[in-house]
């Protein structure tokens, strides 16, 4: 019986797997595609910097050391130009992108940042030999079902102790089963494979981060593309992974929050799914970042900054600097091993150090999370000014603002506030293509050169015209 309830159910996976299927290049509205190019133009730039980074070096090696250019290497790392098989591709892609923390956000019931995915649909548009419209197609999707995905839970699997990832294990296979043309029979395999394999626990970004905080995401993607070509093959996966039996929905309804238990908005997940130029895409919500640092911290260093700049204060003028944020904001970065960060991604997820080395060099930009600096133990003194208290009024106003406020104390007493309810690179003060230059050459400049820079910039912008992608990859080359 529970067998055939659940094949007389219409499930999820077959609506948002017919809708991917059937969405085309010109379905897509002219404001989606110009946001696709900005954020390929920032998520490159995010690459760019990450490829210096340690763990993405690792990697790098790690996939080396178990085989040169082989049968099926058709696709290109960032950078080293390292060719390899699409899968192995879409990770050390993405894993670059998410590297410095520094691509996009949003975060409704939970946060999601859809860019740590779209390197799946580049290695196999790369390696299938289309176009830029096909990517820009497939971009979109990855964006409309993550978010969506991370709007639906009452509330977001982040209370539960669960990462993100596990979501984007669901939107992944759709964006690379778009790339390869699957029919919706075998794009639904496709997000059963992939799910199956990709639940997260929370602990990669709770306390002590190491450099699984920002590998996960980037493992859903590479889930992606492997379970859309599993599923190109004959491959099958569960179809009732997000609403059937012992699937997403069911798993999480045993979990209790605040005495109440968990539960998902599925009729949400594929209302009114975009399907013509006049619709409104969800890659026009998503924001970008205009510091390498965890979402939630940007309106309090924002805060911060206004009122050191307008007030002249100087680090040694400062008693205490008391931040008001939201309960998972004050949780996530304010707990006690942030105070004592020993790494770049603790620091990046530490309110502590982010204030207090802002306080002190007047900047925080990738520069402020060398080694060197992390560990310099005269930020101590500064960090233990730092006082992150939850505000109630403000949790309320979550998500739709991220509130917080600022108040300095200095030595003779006097006490300066600033609140901020929308932090620069949120779409109500989005960044301008200009602005996300700066970004880019700031963090591309030293790893390619500015003239490669430039090149790369106008690819991106013109990527609608691109006929194959060859050249991208090849401009993200440093020589």
């Amino acid at each position: 019986m529970a067998q055939q309830s659940t094949q007389a159910k219409r499930l999820l996976s077959h609506t948002i797997a017919e809708w991917a299927c059937s969405l085309k290049y010109d379905d897509l509205s002219p404001e989606a595609i110009q946001a696709t190019k900005l954020f390929w133009f920032d998520s490159i730039g995010c690459a760019l910097g990450g490829s210096q980074q340690e763990d993405a070096k690792i990697l790098l090696e790690h996939y080396r050391a178990m085989g040169g250019p082989a049968r099926g290497s058709k696709a290109t790392a960032f950078v080293s130009g390292f060719k390899t098989n699409p899968v192995d591709a879409a990770f050390l892609n993405g894993h670059m992108i998410r590297a410095m923390d520094y691509n996009d956000i949003y975060w409704k019931a939970d946060p999601c940042h859809p860019s740590d995915l779209i390197a799946a649909p580049l290695a196999l548009c790369e390696s299938e030999g289309l176009s830029g419209k096909d990517l820009i197609l497939a971009t979109i999707i990855a964006y409309e079902v993550e978010m969506r995905l991370c709007e639906i839970g009452r509330p977001g699997v982040r209370e539960y102790g669960w990462h993100h990832a596990t979501l984007s294990a669901f939107a992944a296979p759709v964006a690379a089963g778009r790339v390869l043309n699957l029919t919706p029979e075998q794009m639904v395999s496709a997000i059963g494979i992939s799910a199956a394999r990709t639940f997260c626990p929370g602990a990669v970004t709770a306390g002590k981060l190491t450099n699984m905080k920002n590998t996960v995401d980037p493992w859903a993607g590479r889930m992606g593309a492997e379970s859309a070509l599993l599923a190109r093959e004959g491959f099958s996966g569960p179809e009732h992974i997000i609403d059937g039996k012992e699937g997403l929905f069911a798993v999480f309804s045993h979990a209790q929050y605040k005495g109440q238990p968990a539960s998902f908005d599925g009729d949400a997940l594929v209302k009114d799914l975009p399907t013509s130029p006049k619709s409104h895409y969800r890659i026009l919500d998503c924001g970008m970042k205009s510091f390498p640092i965890e979402a939630l911290s940007h309106s309090p260093l924002t805060a911060m900054m206004k009122t050191v700049k307008e007030h002249n204060i100087k680090a040694d003028d400062v008693k205490e600097i008391k931040v008001e944020v939201i309960a998972r904001a004050a949780d996530i970065l304010g707990d006690p091993h942030k105070y004592r960060p020993d790494s770049k991604e603790t620091a990046d997820h530490s309110l502590p150090y982010c204030m207090a080395v802002g306080l002190v060099e007047g900047m925080v930009t990738p520069l402020q999370f060398r080694e060197e600096r992390v560990r310099d133990q005269s930020l101590i003194p500064i960090m233990d000014k730092v006082k992150v208290v939850a505000n109630q009024e403000f949790e309320s106003l979550f998500p739709k603002f991220q509130p917080s406020r600022v108040t300095i104390t200095t030595n003779d007493g006097k006490s300066y506030s600033t609140r901020v309810d929308v932090p620069k690179g949120d779409p109500r003060d989005a960044m301008t293509e200009d602005e996300i230059a700066v970004k880019f050459n700031a963090l591309g400049g030293d790893v390619i050169g500015k003239d490669q820079c430039k090149k790369l910039q106008k690819f991106i912008m013109n990527l609608e015209t691109a006929e194959e992608l060859d050249e991208l990859l090849e401009l993200t080359i440093a020589s």
